[in-house]
């Protein structure tokens, strides 16, 4: 029983850690940040796609789940128009990447207060670059594979790119001030987070999105969106989180112990 009761302890810290953090606060302005800043951005990308699967409404749809109706629904709203690449001045595309790369700086925040650092210099900014450009390039190839694979083959890849994605992702934004291999059990947790996420959407956004685009148009699919994208934040935060609680509350309680055995 005391045992049940030290657990019941441990989560009750991660818990109250998780509202020192402010999650679903800090998740509702990753969403917002995500939407304003990001998605722009992604339009732009995706609209200059060579091989043209779809631009961003397809990387939504993927990240949702959706398919059939509600996936055309989706597509029919935000798809862009062929021209928005050559209507577009470097001056724009220019203010585009800086305003992705203060969704990168606020992601980088997030990770920093997780692990109690100081917020890295100003001149840090390019780590923050990098890491969207590697961020577009992740949802990239999630599109490609779901139009070439299918089934356990596109399930396990998709898992690999996207733990090695988060788990290089917080160990590159925080400057390498954490240990790699410490940074791995919250990867884990932030995938096995979006496939539940994943699973959630294709249950309840699915037929949420018909609904909505019947009744609010194109409103109603962009606040559906967004409630996935505030669910998103929070798996990208809790994730986090949740790993650095893991380590510090189980792996390394568990490594001084065996040390104090063995002396």
């Amino acid at each position: 029983m005391m045992r049940h009761a030290v657990r019941w302890l441990d989560s009750h810290l991660l818990y109250r850690r998780g509202r020192e953090l402010e999650l679903m606060h800090r998740a509702m302005g990753f969403a917002t940040l995500a939407l304003v800043t990001l998605a722009p951005l992604l339009i732009v990308v995706a609209a200059a796609d060579p091989l043209a699967r779809g631009g961003f409404a397809a990387w939504l749809a993927d990240g949702m789940g959706l398919s059939g109706r509600s996936e055309r629904v989706l597509t029919n709203i935000i798809s862009p128009p062929p021209e928005v690449v050559s209507t577009t001045s470097v001056w724009g595309g220019i203010a585009l990447a800086v305003f992705g790369v203060s969704f990168g700086g606020s992601v980088q925040n997030g990770y920093e207060r997780i692990w109690h650092l100081p917020s890295g210099p100003w001149h840090r900014v390019w780590r923050q670059a990098v890491w969207l450009a590697v961020l577009t390039g992740y949802l990239y190839q999630e599109v490609q594979t779901r139009a070439a694979l299918g089934g356990p083959e596109r399930i396990a890849l998709s898992s690999a790119t996207g733990i090695l994605f988060f788990w290089w992702g917080q160990w590159f934004l925080l400057g390498k001030q954490v240990r790699l291999l410490n940074l791995l059990p919250g990867a884990i947790a932030t995938m096995v987070g979006l496939v539940g996420l994943r699973g959630f959407s294709y249950l309840v956004f699915t037929p949420l999105i018909i609904e909505q685009a019947i009744s609010y148009g194109t409103v109603g699919i962009v606040l559906v969106v967004e409630s996935w994208l505030i669910g998103v934040g929070f798996v990208v935060y809790g994730g986090a989180l949740f790993g650095h609680w893991v380590l510090h509350h189980h792996v390394l309680t568990r490594t001084d112990r065996a040390r104090g055995d063995g002396k």
